[in-house]
């Protein structure tokens, strides 16, 4: 006999039936007369993670909302990650009320914004970013995918088929929304722990929200302190290591000091690593990496520390 319950699945079944952690974000996107709008929103995830030529998040949200009006007219938005105080989750509530026009809500908005670094780097206009956020993506709605280019702005009332599968609109009321990251922006004290190396002190305070669980409330999390759990290594040999390494490239080889760096790789992805590294090795003019190459190889963000 089962020891669980069945909850009927009904609509918005993440806050209806289920108790479904989610990180809360506010959308800053440009409406028609430039202002920027900004609404909260939970249904934000990671897409593209890696193998494409591009990396991407996934927004689920109405169609009919400024949010997605917005997208669909201009293709850019901002993903502005807030700081869990009760102060500014209430800011971010303040925002959410289906229906209510920019021009009403955001004078009365507290956040505070600054100009877009794309836009003070390249003069194309974007939406405003949050100055309080503690980080931020910018982001381009890839519209060609699925043939969502076709999907235009203006019907509040719900969008007559057909629909899309995963990118535009994809029902009366739903959209969806693969947003190429242009860039990811963070406050220094968070981006030097990320570069330096992150202790449990160093995480950021972002909320957690499980939706509208009531006709009344919108209830959040506030982070605690973070607890670490160390990873199981399974070190690979030395021996079954080289023997990808010298199937990896017929010209750049490794040192047996680069390939013990190594060891510590899951199998399935050495392939991957090994490739990463030949390419580095061809980009340099390098034709055996050595141990004080890996170094630089592994550093993910060596290209960060360089500019400091």
């Amino acid at each position: 006999m089962s020891s669980f319950e069945n909850l009927r699945i009904v609509d918005n079944f993440y806050q209806t039936s289920l108790f479904f952690p989610m990180p809360t974000v506010v959308i800053s996107t440009l409406c028609e007369d430039g202002m920027t709008n900004l609404g909260p929103y939970s249904l934000v995830q990671p897409y593209y993670i890696a193998g494409k030529d591009y990396y991407a998040m996934l927004l689920s949200c109405r169609n009919s909302s400024n949010t997605a009006q917005n997208i669909l007219r201009t293709g850019t938005c901002a993903l502005n990650f807030i700081d869990d105080s009760p102060k500014s989750f209430k800011e971010a509530v303040k925002l959410s009320w289906p229906g209510d026009k920019p021009s009403d809500k955001m004078p009365k908005c507290n956040f505070r914004l600054e100009t877009s670094m794309i836009e003070e780097e390249t003069g194309e206009k974007r939406p405003q970013v949050l100055a309080d956020a503690i980080q931020v993506i910018e982001c381009t709605w890839m519209r060609q995918l699925d043939g969502a280019d076709r999907d235009q702005p203006g019907e509040l009332n719900g969008y007559e088929g057909p629909y899309h599968d995963f990118n535009g609109i994809t029902s009366k009321f739903g959209a969806h929304f693969i947003l190429r990251v242009d860039k990811i922006l963070m406050k220094k004290k968070y981006s030097d722990a990320i570069i330096n190396g992150v202790r449990a002190k160093d995480f950021p305070p972002l909320p957690v929200d499980y939706g509208y669980r009531d006709s009344k409330n919108f209830w959040f999390h506030r982070k605690k302190r973070m607890h670490a759990e160390l990873l199981q290594m399974r070190k690979a040999t030395l021996e079954s290591v080289r023997y990808a390494a010298d199937r990896a490239d017929d010209k750049v080889k490794f040192t047996d000091d680069a390939l013990k760096t190594i060891l510590g790789v899951p199998r399935i992805f050495l392939p991957v690593v090994l490739k990463g590294c030949v390419e580095w090795a061809r980009e340099n003019q390098v034709t055996l990496i050595t141990e004080e190459h890996m170094k630089i190889i592994n550093d993910k963000r060596s290209k960060e520390k360089s500019k400091k």
